[in-house]
């Protein structure tokens, strides 16, 4: 569930006020008694709001989350949100500080005159479960005796009603005749366990075995693994060769083993992860020095080392490499950077609905792929039109190319083998997202089944973006206009990895969506010191020596999105137009003309294509049309731009096994028939899978895709080629997907934010 959260923490309170000549009120009144009056700053501290002084304004600035105070000295009217407020007592000053009524920040801030956040009189049918509801499925469990000591849970999350119940509450407001359930995933071991809970009735509907599966990496395997290696003498013994002889400083990552056929030497019925470490020098970057060519392979159940994987002693890279640039001289402070916005948001937030300007949707956190939104709408002159019913990330793969002991497994399938939103990265304003941005709450079932509330887990801005349009017509007025955008972001931190996640709604029906990654690359240690050194050749065959003894591996980043679009209903169909070079049939002195040749698209098995930026592919609904005849879509664009270079695929042989279990990481555009248990491409349960279960899988009966209701997965990426320039830490590098109107409205969308001319007096 996501709601209002703690308020932002303070900022540091820098007041150039020495020249300020105190407000002459050597005792405040307040109904005509003596107020009790408090430091700002401390004041502010207690209250979390960030205070700006503008000396030249003699202006106060206070913020916390979605308010905003301006108030001078003296004054006995505050600015709330654009809107005039009364003060009790003013704010006074008093040899250089400032003073403020005990209660002046109650006053401020809960004076309702913030529109940002109103109350839900109808809950939305997607709402996330509430913390009680997490409680109450944990309940029932423990009452029917199903639930025994050592079950662990990959997820406790809203079992969704039937869709056409949500549109039509979202649009209409009916209310969803379905009931309130829970869906469950519990370990038992290496069982993996599903159910379903009703909330209302407070029964156990189903529980159900699945066979074959491995579950998710739980956030406490994480300390299995950290204490297996610390109990185990071959393993001490393996450090001992390298000069380690404290284990205790030895830093274990736990990483899922992947599926190779039995040529691994691990028995697939078991539940293991693989240790690869890193030595803590004391440095506050780990991450700097890899125990390369040493694999210790753990056993979840037995919770100890099973086998050492030892190829032989490279030198551990002990060079200090703190990436908070502590190492080196600091930076001047830059001067502050404001967004302000002074009359309060251009948005509301009910309950987990959005509304900015002519958009409104859903906001859900899922522990497994994080931000999901639903339910997105486009107000048209007054019409509300079906945009999207869920868009999310899917899945995401980050498989690296070096074939060594240490990296030959590694094909990180974050969230369906870690769940990237149970990993979701607290946000800092200031920094994680601008100053402007409201800050939300989410709350989650942790492995224990108890509701765990992550706090600052979205982001919520608006932002300018440029001109929306422009044109100077000589000698007559400039006509133009700002383009406004507003930004939903969430972060999540995998092992070394950071991603960010942007989904960016312009006010002309353009929705983005920008994944960064930044944080930590993992990094190999390597003899050679410049590639100057013999070795250098060899040392760098499968990366960049990006620092002395130190290799960034070449590895990808690929993500998929799931995006259940329905344009302006669910009757929907791909279609392909491609541009094409034709003979000029019509006379004249051209040879040759610019065309196009536009087809439909039958089946799921044609859908699946790799993506050619040159051509356009729509999802367009062949039954509504715009006013002169064209069938109202959105355009599909997997590549909108990026830094790294496109991951076109994966970069494997055919022969590998990674292409058995995986297949959505190769085409970049899939269609499939709407079903609601088909949620992830690389399948629900991917942890040493040895088939698809996912993409290859949905798409394998190749149903008709016409004028029906149909998944949108778009697939992008890039091949990461480490630089030195991401060395300690990693600039954020973006890469983008679009979901552009094309023909969906009979207009320019946004003739109506140039301002009204003036009228000649």
């Amino acid at each position: 569930m996501i709601h209002r959260p703690l308020p932002l923490a303070l900022s540091a309170l820098t007041l150039a006020i020495a020249a300020l000549s105190p407000a002459s009120m050597s005792e405040a009144q307040a109904h005509g008694s003596a107020a009790r009056m408090v430091p700002l700053k401390k004041a502010a501290q207690d209250f979390n709001a960030t205070v700006h002084w503008d000396g030249y304004a003699q202006l106060f600035t206070l913020t916390r989350n979605s308010t905003q105070v301006r108030v001078k000295p003296g004054a006995d009217t505050a600015q709330v949100n654009g809107s005039p407020l009364r003060l009790d007592v003013p704010v006074v000053m008093r040899k250089g500080q400032a003073y403020v009524a005990h209660d002046f920040f109650r006053q401020v801030f809960q004076s309702g005159l913030d529109k940002t956040f109103a109350i839900e009189r109808k809950p939305h049918p997607l709402n996330p479960l509430t913390a009680a509801e997490i409680k109450t499925t944990l309940d029932v469990l423990k009452a029917s005796g199903r639930l025994q000591p050592g079950h662990r849970f990959t997820e406790i999350a809203l079992k969704a009603p039937p869709k056409d119940q949500v549109w039509a509450h979202a649009l209409e407001g009916k209310p969803v005749q379905a009931p309130r359930q829970a869906n469950i995933v519990i370990l038992d071991g290496r069982q993996l366990i599903e159910g379903t809970v009703d909330l209302a009735s407070q029964k156990l509907l189903h529980w159900q075995p699945v066979d074959g599966a491995h579950g998710m990496v739980l956030v406490d395997d994480f300390a299995t693994v950290q204490a297996a290696i610390e109990a185990s003498a071959d393993y001490a013994k393996a450090l001992a060769q390298r000069g380690i002889n404290d284990v205790k400083k030895v830093v274990a990552t736990p990483l899922t083993v992947g599926y190779f056929d039995g040529k691994d030497g691990l028995k697939q019925q078991d539940r293991l992860l693989k240790v690869v470490s890193y030595l803590d020098v004391g440095d506050n970057n780990y991450w700097a020095h890899p125990i390369e060519n040493l694999v210790a392979v753990v056993d979840l159940q037995k919770k100890q080392v099973v086998k050492i994987e030892d190829a032989g002693v490279i030198p551990v890279p002990m060079k200090a490499t703190p990436y908070d640039g502590s190492a080196g001289a600091r930076a001047q402070p830059r001067k502050p950077l404001l967004i302000t916005e002074p009359e309060g948001k251009n948005y509301t937030i009910t309950g987990n609905t959005l509304r900015w300007r002519n958009w409104d949707f859903h906001i859900g956190l899922n522990s497994r792929t994080g931000l999901t939104l639903s339910t997105v709408t486009y107000n048209d002159h007054g019409t509300q039109r079906k945009v999207m019913y869920e868009g999310t990330l899917g899945g995401m793969i980050v498989p690296y190319g070096d074939p060594d002991v240490g990296w030959y497994f590694k094909a990180y399938l974050d969230s369906g083998e870690y769940g990237m939103g149970t990993l979701t990265s607290p946000i800092e304003a200031g920094k994680d997202a601008p100053m402007n941005a409201v800050l939300l709450d989410a709350t989650i079932a942790d492995f224990t089944g108890a509701p765990m509330t992550i706090p600052k887990a979205i982001a919520v801005f608006e932002r300018y973006a440029g001109p929306e349009y422009k044109h100077q017509e000589m000698g007559k007025p400039n006509v133009s206009t700002e383009r406004r955008e507003l930004v939903v972001r969430w972060i999540s931190t995998v092992g070394n990895y950071d991603y960010i996640f942007d989904w960016v709604f312009a006010e002309n029906g353009t929705i983005g969506i920008n994944a960064g990654a930044t944080g930590i690359e993992a990094v190999k240690g390597v003899k050679s010191r410049t590639m100057k050194d013999a070795t250098a050749k060899d040392d760098t065959k499968y990366g960049t020596l990006i620092d002395h003894n130190i290799v960034g591996t070449t590895h990808q980043h690929i993500y998929n999105f799931r995006l259940d679009l329905d344009v302006d209903g669910e009757a929907n169909a791909l279609t392909e137009i491609d541009n094409v070079v034709a003979p000029n049939t019509a006379g004249g002195p051209r040879t040759s003309t610019m065309q196009t040749v536009e087809r439909t698209v039958a089946t799921e098995k044609q859908a699946a294509q790799k993506f050619d930026p040159a051509h356009i592919r729509l999802i367009s609904n062949p039954g509504k049309t715009n006013k002169v005849g064209y069938p109202v879509s959105y355009q599909l664009i997997p590549y909108a731009g990026g830094t790294h270079p496109v991951a076109k695929g994966a970069h494997f042989g055919q022969d590998e096994w990674i292409y058995n279990r995986l297949h959505f990481m190769d085409k970049q555009i899939w269609v499939t028939r709407y079903d609601a248990d088909e949620r992830f491409p690389e399948g629900k349960y991917p942890n040493r899978s040895n088939k698809d279960t996912g993409l290859g899988l949905f798409s394998a009966d190749d149903q008709n895709i016409v004028n029906t209701d149909n998944v949108v997965w778009l697939t992008t990426g890039t091949t990461h080629v480490a630089r030195a320039e991401e060395w300690p830490i990693m600039p954020t590098e973006w890469v983008n997907v679009l979901l552009k109107p094309w023909n969906f409205f009979n207009e320019t969308p946004t003739l109506g934010l140039v301002p009204a001319p003036k009228k000649a007096r």
